[in-house]
């Protein structure tokens, strides 16, 4: 076949535009398959997602690996279309207005400590002789002062004294330096008394009222996603439950 005069005259720009035809629909056919891909943004505190849920996320990739979770560590507060979350994960008393919730598990507060600490003493036997150490402390400093009253010291003297830290990982990283007893949720230093870097200074856990929720906009439409993500997290909160 063989092209005219004036057929020769449109052709480059005839097989220009047909390239761009073929990529643009190349391009249309990338897109379709990432928006095929589901995606899921999940926030809670840097200590939880070190602990507990970073450790076990492998799991529900496993099984939906269509589903791309992403998590976003942060103490602060979320507004979750602002911040564009579909799900946090958060302690408290599950009492979230405007928000559905889900329980998880609940967890307790255990005294800990470096061995090395420990063994240079004095011996803690109960409750009062947790005293006789540097105490590392929550960011409000109450948990020491609630603990030793709940276990029976009336007047705990200095309880509230002593570094302060605002996530719990850090006050694990404290007691792993030795800097001090520190009271855990044992949810969150599972994986350090398993290994021996901690231990528990008594065996007297306290049971907290609170537990870990995972809350939503009770006004948004559910993903597919989300549903698969709470289903997976019953299920795993289930093996760990306290």
């Amino acid at each position: 076949m063989q092209l005219t005069e004036a057929g020769e005259q449109v052709y480059p720009a005839l097989l220009q535009a047909f390239e761009q035809i073929e990529r643009s629909l190349g391009s249309l056919g990338s897109l379709e398959a990432r928006n095929a891909r589901q995606t899921l943004t999940v926030s809670t505190t840097p200590s939880f997602a070190a602990s507990w849920l970073v450790p076990r996320l492998g799991r529900f990739t496993e099984r939906h690996p269509d589903i791309d979770v992403r998590v976003e560590a942060s103490s602060d507060l979320i507004h979750f279309q602002r911040d564009r979350v579909d799900v946090a994960i958060r302690h408290g008393l599950g009492d979230y207005p405007g928000l559905a919730c889900q329980r998880l598990m609940a967890s307790v507060l255990v005294p800990v400590a470096s061995p090395a600490l420990l063994a240079r003493g004095p011996l803690i036997q109960e409750p009062a002789d947790c005293l006789a150490f540097p105490l590392l402390q929550n960011s409000n400093r109450a948990d020491w002062v609630l603990w030793l009253k709940a276990l029976g010291v009336s007047e705990p003297t200095h309880a509230d004294r002593g570094p302060a830290f605002n996530d719990e990982l850090l006050l694990i990283r404290a007691a792993e330096a030795g800097q001090g007893l520190a009271l855990i949720r044992d949810v969150h230093a599972r994986a350090e008394i398993d290994a021996g870097r901690l231990v528990l200074a008594l065996d007297q856990p306290w049971p907290s009222d609170f537990a870990y929720y995972l809350v939503w906009p009770a006004s948004v439409q559910e993903k597919p996603a989300m549903t698969l993500f709470r289903e997976w997290l019953e299920q795993e909160a289930s093996y760990g439950e306290v």
